[in-house]
This record gives C-alpha cells, sequence and structure tokens, in this order.
C-alpha cells in the first residue's frame, strides 16, 4: 500500500476545526515543520494540540498561536513562548499543565488501549485536582487517564512509501509514542526511500500506524538557546 502524498498541504487536507492533534517533538527538536505551516495556511480553528510544549513566538507551534487557531494546550512546558504565556494569563486559552513523564505515559497508553493508569506523581499538588485517588502498598497514587487525538503529526528522518519510520538521535522523543496514538498519524520525513531498504531491526515505528507520509522540505531545525562553549587558548 503506498501511503505516499504529495505534499503537506495535501496531508492535512481534512483537518477541520475543532480537531485533537497530537504534534511531536521537544522544544524545536523533531518537529513536524512542514506540516505545522501546512495546518496555518490552512486556518482551522478551536485546535485541542497535545504537545510537550509550544514551539517558540514564530516558529513551531507559535505560528498557530499567532493566529489564534489553538483553543486548548495540552503540554509540560510553556517557558519558551511569550504569546503562549499571555493568551494563558489572559485567559485566552485552555491550558492543561501535566507533569512530564505522565504527559508521556498517558501518550503511550492511549496507543496501547489501556484506558487510564496510577501514579503517584502529582499526589498532593495542584495536579491531583478533580483526580480520583487510591493507596497502593502504603502510598497514594493518582488515576490519570490516556491521551488519544485525531490526528498526529510526526517528524522522522527516514521513511517509505509503507510509512515505516527511522528517527534520528534526539527527534525519537514523543514522535513514536505519538504515532499509536492517534486515528490518522501523518508523518513528514527527510529522506523518503524506497520500500524494503530499511533494514527491518532498524524501524523505530512500523509503517501499520501511519496513514500518510510525504519528504518535507526547507528545514530550519532551529535551536531554542544556542550556547558556546568558549574556546581553548
Amino acid at each position: 500500500m503506498n501511503k505516499v502524498v504529495a505534499n503537506a498541504a495535501e496531508a492535512v487536507r481534512d483537518i477541520s476545526d475543532g480537531a485533537v492533534l497530537m504534534v511531536g517533538g521537544f522544544g524545536l527538536c523533531g518537529i513536524p515543520e512542514n506540516l505545522i505551516g501546512a495546518l496555518h495556511d490552512r486556518g482551522v480553528k478551536n485546535l485541542t494540540v497535545i504537545s510537550n510544549n509550544a514551539g517558540v513566538n514564530d516558529f513551531g507551534l507559535g505560528i498557530l498561536l499567532q493566529t489564534r487557531q489553538i483553543r486548548k494546550m495540552i503540554s509540560t512546558y510553556v517557558g519558551e513562548n511569550e504569546i503562549f504565556e499571555q493568551q494563558c494569563l489572559k485567559g485566552e486559552i485552555e491550558v492543561e499543565l501535566v507533569p512530564q513523564g505522565t504527559f508521556a505515559e498517558r501518550i503511550r497508553t492511549g496507543g496501547a488501549g489501556i484506558a487510564a493508569f496510577f501514579t503517584p506523581t502529582g499526589v498532593g499538588t495542584l495536579v491531583e485536582q478533580g483526580k480520583e485517588k487510591r493507596v497502593f502498598d502504603g502510598r497514594e497514587y493518582l488515576l490519570e487517564k490516556a491521551l488519544k487525538a485525531d490526528y498526529a503529526f510526526v517528524k522522522a528522518w527516514k521513511g517509505d512509501a509503507m510509512g515505516n519510520l527511522v528517527y534520528r538521535k534526539t527527534a525519537r522523543n514523543f514522535n513514536p509514542m505519538m504515532a499509536t496514538a492517534a486515528r490518522i498519524t501523518i508523518a513528514e520525513v527527510e529522506e523518503l526511500v524506497p520500500v524494503g531498504s530499511i533494514d527491518g531491526d532498524h524501524i523505530h515505528t512500523p509503517g501499520i500506524f501511519v496513514k500518510r507520509i510525504f519528504q518535507g522540505v526547507g528545514y530550519e531545525k532551529r535551536i531554542e538557546k544556542r550556547t558556546n562553549r568558549p574556546k581553548s587558548s
């Protein structure tokens, strides 16, 4: 089965207002730049976005915040985006902050078909508000529900027409988990290769999880904060 589409615009053709999206990446590493840009151009509104963070003001998910296309963010970190911060403080966007480990597990269980799980993380903090609490072996745990989405946007280094994906280094962050937890997973890759050219032992996301794939273009691969070590004399 050939899952290749021509470009990002075609890949997001059926995403409508109110959709729930998972967007891979950690900071600006491994983010689906082309898909975010295509969604921005499409102009859909009232989106719920599940992503570790919201990029920076003018890059990544930040461009969707600029145009107020995001209604709700479910994420772990908001510190590098002033637009996100201001919209949150003014009550212009709904934000659900989740401890990062819990966030990862909620996505993993969503893909595994597990409805919820208990974790001690967040007990005694604001995180526990409104959640069921139980005691196991003398320790309190919170019930956390799995996360699932209508669409997952993932970025991989290499992929084939069947949707088999290989991530590179740190870009193998939330992408593999999110690929399993959505009704439709869309992958953009830096290299689109013939079927059979990826060693089966090297595949991180099997093609069964991917519905659409295309070769991305023009990657900027920005770094949030570049720190240089002084040259030794």
